[in-house]
């Protein structure tokens, strides 16, 4: 019995895959480069957050598709506010945000991570 049920547990591992393992990475984890960036929110931020963030997230409340209350994103001030929430659903390696099936590329979630973590200029 003890074999079928660690064989049950290798097997859901292996469905899992690394997934399951992989911890999610910080605004700590994700230093500002020493020459700092040439990211601002005018020429990228606005814009990022605009299609990939506020068609939720700026909603009203019949058009939120779940977005939580409180998580809007239409103001440089309410980035800087959640910047860390933000980074750990969707800068860098972090894909939770957003959801479906036309997700920002790689490329554009390592300018969202440098732009947040130099504070979002």
């Amino acid at each position: 019995m003890c074999r079928l049920h660690l064989a049950g547990i290798v097997a859901l591992a292996v469905l899992l895959g690394e997934s399951a393992c992989k911890t999610e990475t910080t605004l700590a984890d994700y230093p500002c480069p020493p020459g700092g960036t040439t990211l601002t929110y005018d020429t990228f931020g606005a814009a990022f957050l605009g299609q990939s963030c506020q068609t939720c997230h700026g909603q009203t409340d019949g058009a939120r598709k779940g977005a939580p209350d409180g998580y809007d994103f239409g103001t440089l001030a309410a980035v800087r506010a959640q910047k860390e929430r933000i980074f750990a659903r969707a800068a860098a390696d972090n894909v939770t945000m957003p959801p479906g099936p036309t997700d920002p590329p790689a490329a554009e979630r390592e300018k969202l991570a440098q732009w947040l973590a130099c504070g979002a200029p």
